[in-house]
């Protein structure tokens, strides 16, 4: 029986974990610089988005990782404003080996933040009384490949920080 114990807790230990700790806003801007005059246009917006993660290993097997969403919006040639959101997370990851540390960091993680980063930014962007901003969902599964072919192209390695 006690060699039954040992190998379930051998197996537990050696197994794959992955547990979400904790979600929070890292840092949040907004800026609408040509406001109250923009409210007095006609609206035409252009959009623009910026993304952007990064990882940090924490004590023992923690990881916080940050998606940045940066959104500019123009109403012709006019900034209309400008809103950022750094959205974390902190993560328990063991038992992974690199290539899958690297998928679940660049990839997983950020599916998980991205919902409430779109969700804090349409908040933002509302309560500086412009339209709700309805971002498309982000495959970070095919961005993570991309930047692994241009790694490869380019002779890097990912590393796991």
């Amino acid at each position: 029986m006690t060699d039954q114990q040992n190998t379930a807790a051998s197996e537990e230990d050696t197994a794959p974990q992955f547990s979400l700790q904790r979600i929070y806003v890292r840092d949040l801007s907004f800026e609408a610089p040509k406001s109250p005059a923009i409210f007095r246009q006609q609206w035409e917006p252009s959009v623009g988005l910026d993304l952007n993660t990064r990882q940090k290993a924490l004590e023992g097997d923690f990881h916080e990782v940050v998606l940045t969403l940066s959104v500019t919006v123009k109403n012709g040639d006019e900034v209309a404003f400008i809103a950022e959101v750094q959205q974390a997370g902190i993560f328990l990851i063991k038992n992974l080996d690199d290539a899958s540390m690297s998928h679940t960091l660049g990839a997983f993680c950020p599916n998980i933040l991205f919902p409430y980063a779109r969700e804090t930014l349409d908040s933002l962007v509302t309560r500086g009384s412009f339209p709700a901003l309805m971002l498309a969902p982000v495959n970070f599964d095919a961005l993570y490949a991309q930047e692994l072919q241009r790694m490869q192209a380019a002779g890097e390695t990912p590393t796991v920080q």
